[in-house]
């Protein structure tokens, strides 16, 4: 549908001749009313019908079907003072619609065809109705109906419809990104930063230390990994007090990571960065389950009034999603994953596919938790799940070791900067090393109790594995979820040496440093995996100075250990309750 090559040039002045002074290329209207009007047509031959009478074949100047008129010599008709090419005239003619299956996002373009000055009128279809295609408010639009009627009499009255469907796309695979790690950052119960962490593991250190406040009185156990300063007191003061214990965790390691990859202080904006290109994604499972305990206890002592408005933002699992994002201006996501001890690492693996796959080029990806509550450490208690003994003789928390007797509850944030390598490498950035992959699985077995087969961890090691792109061949070191349980240890131990076979990679356990920090667990360790990677160096494992017999791995004890030279690939274990079972893997760069 596309104008005459001399339309747009020369103007219309109508005047009238007779007909008999009509020649092939003049725009003719066959009346006054047509010329008001503005219906035209293009003269394409003329020839004698009788002496006094002469037919023409008339055809609109914008394209369009022939008709024939007859008209006597001496008939006044009115002419445009132009002519045109009549070879440029296209003879097109709109084509029934009557049977054609209309979809949103279909377009139907009508062209009043006699008018030489006429623009082309698109009509898109959207939620079932045809509304005019011009930027402004839609108006009420016309039904299919109408489409198929405009197309019926587009020829008779002079006018050219097309329909142009929706075009069908074949499927075809999104390109996948290539996902790297260039900044870290840690909470946990060996200090604040990254740094702490990581000469707390290397040195053989733990943070397990004994509950004193008077809240734990009476409790059975009354150890725990606690971080030992006061999170509030590094945060202003009143972004704090809307900030959850758990969410104060993280915002510090975000910031922290934020920093070591190199991006500015304050967040999106003043690194240069699209805030919705970039996104978070954090496992919890409770976050702080103090503050609705805490509201509860106010309720009971000072009824309603004495109740804070910040109780409800404040509890749910969410907030420290929330407050990152809040804190660096990131607007692309921020999603909070609750996958019991597993949440820590599934979240990082999904940010993982949100950058491979396009969705956001930067997120912050890890865990924050703060559970360490006298009501969850007496429910732990009675479960009979908790380490007993004394921080001061060692670690309570002894993985894989012949003696363990449960896990150390405990709290901190972990958290990675993950990148596409393409955005990564642009901005000149340090690259710790690839987020390679990551895999899922469920035991589908106990509400608490793993499958002691170890099927289930197994099918999450071996999908990670191949996710990353890699053969088990490749693995070079595993960093255990190890949380010295009896059940817990012996099916993680099983699933690897099914899955690793004969081959001696050595596996470090870090629960005995740090206790159990529950959807955190997995941020800390990928953080430490990262370093691992870094250093060359695999921390050692505390707290078994005797290991169980049918452990029937090479841990890495007493001293750490050069990472071997063979092979690329460390993963990252996490199980949790239900059994959810997420492992990470990670590339170190050649």
């Amino acid at each position: 549908m596309t104008h005459s090559p001399e339309t747009p040039e020369v103007p219309i002045r109508p005047y009238q001749v007779t007909a008999a002074e009509v020649v092939p290329g003049d725009l003719l209207a066959l009346s006054p009313e047509d010329a008001t009007r503005r219906r035209w047509h293009v003269v394409l031959h003329t020839r004698p019908a009788s002496p006094e009478v002469i037919t023409f074949v008339l055809r609109p100047p914008l394209g369009g079907v022939d008709h024939e008129e007859e008209l006597r010599r001496e008939q006044r008709v009115t002419v445009a003072g132009r002519r045109l090419d009549v070879a440029a005239v296209p003879l097109v003619s709109s084509p029934p619609l009557d049977g054609v299956d209309f979809r949103d996002g279909d377009r139907v373009v009508c062209l009043r065809a006699v008018d030489p000055q006429a623009e082309p009128v698109t009509h898109v279809r959207r939620w079932g109705a045809w509304h005019r295609d011009s930027g402004e408010a839609p108006e009420d639009g016309a039904t299919d109906a109408d489409v198929r009627r405009w197309a019926a009499e587009a020829d008779r009255a002079g006018n050219v419809v097309r329909h142009e469907p929706r075009p069908v796309r074949e499927a075809e695979p999104a390109g996948v990104r290539r996902v790297v790690v260039t900044g870290l950052g840690a909470v946990s119960p060996l200090g604040v930063g990254t740094g702490e962490l990581w000469r707390g593991l290397v040195e053989g250190r733990h943070g397990i230390r004994e509950l004193t406040d008077e809240e734990f009185d009476g409790l059975p156990v009354r150890i725990a990994g606690t971080v030992p300063v006061d999170p509030a007191g590094l945060l202003p003061r009143q972004a704090a007090r809307r900030m959850n214990r758990a969410a104060q965790f993280a915002v510090l390691a975000a910031r922290e990571a934020w920093a070591d990859a190199g991006y500015a202080d304050g967040g999106t904006r003043e690194s240069g960065l699209d805030p919705e290109r970039v996104g978070v994604s954090l496992g919890a499972i409770l976050g702080d389950a103090s503050v609705l305990v805490g509201g509860d206890r106010k309720l009971r002592e000072k009824g309603p009034r004495g109740v804070s408005p910040l109780t409800t933002p404040m509890t749910v699992p969410s907030q420290a999603a929330s407050q990152v994002s809040l804190d660096l201006h990131i607007t692309g996501e921020a999603r909070t994953v609750t996958s019991a001890c597993a949440s820590g690492t599934e979240a990082i693996g999904q940010a993982v596919d949100r950058i491979r796959y396009g969705r956001v080029d930067v997120a912050l990806a890890g865990g924050a938790e703060a559970v360490v509550t006298p009501a969850i450490m007496a429910s732990f208690a009675a479960m009979r799940a908790l380490a007993e003994g004394d921080p001061a003789t060692g670690s309570p928390s002894r993985p894989f070791a012949k003696d363990r007797d449960g896990f150390v509850n405990a709290e901190g944030a972990g958290i990675l900067v993950l990148e596409s390598e393409e955005h990564a490498r642009a901005r000149g950035a340090h690259v710790y090393c690839e987020a390679a992959g990551w895999g899922l699985s469920a035991d589908a077995h106990h509400v608490a109790a793993p499958d002691p087969s170890g099927d289930g961890i197994a099918l999450a090691l071996r999908r990670a594995v191949r996710d990353a792109g890699g053969r088990v061949e490749d693995v070079v070191h595993v960093n255990a979820h190890a949380t010295a349980t009896v059940d817990g240890d012996l099916a993680e131990a099983r699933a690897l040496r099914g899955v690793l076979g004969r081959r001696e990679v050595p596996v470090t356990a870090l629960k005995g440093h740090l206790g159990h920090l529950q959807g955190a667990a997995g941020g800390v360790e990928a953080v430490a995996a990262v370093l691992t990677l870094h250093h060359g160096t695999v921390p050692p494992t505390v707290g078994c100075a005797d290991v169980d017999d049918a452990v029937d791995l090479d841990l890495v004890r007493g001293a750490p250990r050069a990472l071997p030279a063979a092979g690329d690939l460390v993963l990252s274990n996490s199980f949790g309750f239900g059994g959810h079972n997420a492992v990470l893997a990670l590339r170190r760069l050649g």
